[in-house]
């Protein structure tokens, strides 16, 4: 059986090359080959630590390559640049394998055996293509598939910018002032609204109205010269289960419009039906058979199994300081202020960067300002021009779309859980929808996400045992806070800032 010959391939070749030390290569490789051989599909599950150095991509690769017939390989353009020039090479060269890997859009050939790199967009195009162009029943692996669900969420979403209203006009010359009118009026109701940090609306019933006020007046007339977009554009207006708003730039007066599903469950479940698809991913669920992340993208019943981080190799000090106000106190902002000075003093001597993590755009830059003034030079807001000894003050968003590509710090403080505000109207509008739906949208759409992001943000961290300072005390005060333990674990606690905090962790058990 092919998962015999994976096992004895692949463990000649760890123990040649010196990487064995991680002990699930072996295991998830015979998985993966079973999958394959049995075509029934799996998800996979392997600690953010593990995902974020990829440490497991030679565990799949084996089988993918050792496998007699052709295969896809989802993953993103990064993975796909560390496969080919690091992961793929290695393996051919020691085992000699001669199977083909091709890049691109296109299956390249209807006799082709070997295995095919896709995009996730491109692997997506694919699927839902009036006519697909990749062949049925072609086993297919996916890769991060984890943030499959915000994957098919982008590449659903309809984004309507400037050049399509010019567009428009174009296709309805003798409507021009007509449209010229309803974007005036639309730019008008936008701009009304209160500037909030996330610079977008909600299409609210009256703004949809003037759209389709518009759709009446060019309904009027020949609808088959009306571009592809806007045709896509009116039945999103009305449809309950489509979240639409503005994205709104005021520095240019200007403003886009942009729909997306709510729910991507009900147009990913076909997919599943049509090969046998090994999902292999970090932070999927808290529960081991990933039972939401499962009702999320449509997955029925498969294979699922967890990896957990490895206590002795991937936990971190956590930091967590007990009788902090809460947030959303007038007081939280001194008390931080006080935790950080607290945290920095004792970091002047480090040789690695160091995290601050603050949401709130204010606060960020008040706490920058004031940090600046001490540290000087150290302290950098949303920049990856760091120094070994630099201070880092971002966003969520920001150290996760960056981290990769600074050096893994030695202390990352967060100021607040990454819970999504329901400031931004975009969380709004979901909440909303859960809401209508009579469901819990605390525990099936903000804390989900919470937990997702705070485990891919201290994953660096764990490859050499960091700390991460929590200053938040909802999680020893709010019900939640077990799951936000948990999705930290393992760690070990720690309750005092001194000298030593920063120094090495080699006696951490």
């Amino acid at each position: 059986m092919i998962e015999v010959d994976v096992h004895q391939q692949l463990h000649s070749f760890l123990r040649d090359q010196g990487e064995i030390h991680w002990p699930h290569h072996l295991t998830i490789a015979r998985l993966v080959a079973r999958a394959l051989r049995l075509q029934r599909s799996a998800l996979i599950q392997v600690s953010a630590s593990a995902h974020y150095q990829g440490r497991y991509r030679l565990s799949y690769l084996a089988p993918l390559m050792l496998w007699p017939g052709p295969a896809v390989l989802v993953a993103t353009d990064a993975v796909q640049q560390s496969l080919l020039h690091t992961e793929i090479p290695r393996l051919r060269e020691w085992m000699q394998w001669q199977k083909p890997i091709c890049t691109g859009a296109h299956w390249p050939a209807s006799n082709f055996e070997g295995v095919l790199l896709l995009s996730p967009q491109a692997w997506l195009h694919h699927c839902w293509a009036a006519e697909p162009s990749l062949p049925e029943g072609i086993p297919t692996l996916v890769d991060g598939a984890d943030t499959l669900e915000a994957w098919a969420r982008q590449y659903l979403t309809l984004n309507l910018q400037s050049q399509d209203w010019e567009q428009l006009m174009w296709s309805y010359p003798q409507q021009a002032n007509i449209i010229r009118d309803c974007r005036a009026q639309l730019t008008c109701a936008l701009f009304q609204h209160p500037v909030n940090p996330y610079n977008c609306v909600l299409m609210d019933a009256d703004k949809c109205q003037l759209l389709n006020r518009l759709y009446q007046a060019l309904s009027a007339l020949d609808l088959a010269v009306m571009p592809s977009i806007w045709q896509q554009l009116w039945p999103r207006l009305s449809d309950v289960n489509q979240l639409t708003w503005a994205q709104i730039n005021r520095h240019q007066g200007s403003f886009s419009l942009h729909a997306a599903p709510m729910g991507v469950d009900s147009v990913l479940q076909d997919l599943w039906t049509r090969q046998a698809v090994v999902l292999l991913g970090s932070v999927f669920d808290q529960d081991a058979k990933a039972t939401l992340y499962r009702q999320n993208v449509g997955l029925g019943d498969l294979t699922c199994v967890q990896f957990a981080a490895e206590r002795q190799t991937e936990a971190v000090r956590l930091y967590l300081p007990d009788g902090l106000p809460m947030p959303n106190t007038p007081a939280f902002q001194t008390a931080l202020l006080q935790q950080l000075h607290r945290l920095l003093m004792v970091s002047r001597d480090t040789s690695q960067p160091i995290v601050l993590i603050i949401e709130d755009s204010p606060l960020k830059s008040q706490m920058a300002s004031v940090l600046a003034a001490e540290y000087g030079s150290r302290i950098r807001v949303e920049t990856t021009a760091i120094d070994a000894d630099s201070i880092l003050v971002a966003s969520w968003d920001f150290w996760l779309r960056v981290q990769h590509q600074l050096p893994s710090p030695q202390l990352v403080a967060i100021a607040t859980l990454p819970i999504p505000s329901l400031e931004d109207p975009r969380v709004a509008g979901r909440v909303s929808y859960y809401k209508r739906r009579r469901q819990d949208w605390f525990r099936l759409y903000l804390l989900p996400d919470a937990l997702r992001t705070l485990q891919r943000a201290i994953a660096p961290l764990r490859i050499h045992r960091g700390v991460v300072a929590l200053l938040d005390n909802r999680v020893l005060h709010r019900s939640y806070g077990k799951q936000i333990l948990a999705a930290i674990s393992p760690y070990a606690r720690i309750n005092y800032v001194d000298a030593s905090l920063l120094a090495s962790a080699h006696d951490l058990v």
